[in-house]
């Protein structure tokens, strides 16, 4: 369960745009509109100095179908394409893509 310091922490990194509580956040994250979600899941996602706590604020299905789902912008795709793939890494068990991050043999 992810903490109230952590929805701060949120709050203020990733909607330092927009006036959302911790509340919203979870409310969000824990109801059922998916656009909500999807764009609750981009700010984390481009914008969280924790990304893998901050994801956890979605159950595990969400959060499995939201980074599948997720298609990489034109704009800042080599940022978005790797915090993405660190994603996909962490909580799905596919293969890392980055190569300066890739063991090498």
């Amino acid at each position: 369960m992810i903490s109230q310091a952590d929805l701060q922490r949120i709050t203020k990194e990733c909607f330092w745009d927009a006036h959302t509580s911790p509340e919203e956040i979870v409310s969000v994250a824990k109801g059922s509109d998916l656009r909500l979600k999807k764009k609750l899941f981009e700010k984390i996602l481009l914008g969280s100095t924790n990304l893998f706590r901050d994801l956890t604020v979605f159950n595990s299905g969400d959060l499995a179908s939201l980074i599948e789902s997720y298609t990489v912008p034109a704009f800042n795709k080599e940022y978005t394409f790797r915090r993405k793939n660190l994603a996909e890494v962490y909580f799905l068990k596919k293969p890392l893509l980055i190569p300066e991050l890739q063991w090498r043999r």
